[in-house]
């Protein structure tokens, strides 16, 4: 668990420090469509997983591409590569994205998912419902997902 709180303070740092360089006038896209344009590419990414398209999902995402599971751990861009031959992903629903923009080339994008996935042995299962936070990252013309977190989404006791 330390190694993820360490990452979350680097990231958080890394997004304080884009965020002061974008007030000091560096134009970004417009909310509206840096929303649409960002929310098309998460669900690209998902349907790629869904479909087991390893290829398709490599020209998505950085080539350091992390993201932290539902399970709270941090994982690597070869681990979900792997995860995706098996198959886990059966389904899924995005819906509800905000996106800020950080500097013209990074942004946040969060949204709320269901998702239907196996995830480790019965009774392991992910967490159906889930709130995902994207970091997207431009590289050249295109975006690519760089960071992701998946927080469960649980009724409070």
């Amino acid at each position: 668990m330390k190694p993820v709180f360490h990452l979350s303070i680097g990231l958080w740092l890394l997004l304080l420090s884009m965020n002061a360089r974008a007030q000091a006038g560096q134009s970004t896209e417009s909310s509206g469509s840096l929303v649409q344009t960002l929310m098309d590419k998460s669900n690209e990414v998902q349907s790629l997983r869904k479909s087991k398209d390893v290829s398709g999902i490599k020209l998505l995402l950085t080539d350091d591409f992390d993201y932290v599971g539902g399970d709270g751990r941090l994982h690597h861009r070869d681990e979900l590569l792997g995860d995706m031959q098996d198959g886990t992903l059966r389904d899924f629903k995005l819906y509800e994205p905000q996106a800020v923009q950080i500097v013209s080339s990074a942004a946040l994008l969060t949204y709320n998912a269901i998702v239907d996935m196996r995830e480790g042995d019965d009774p392991g299962m992910a967490p159906r419902y889930q709130k995902v936070t994207d970091l997207w990252v431009k590289q050249g013309n295109e975006w690519r997902l760089k960071f992701e977190q998946a927080t469960p989404v649980r009724p409070i006791d």
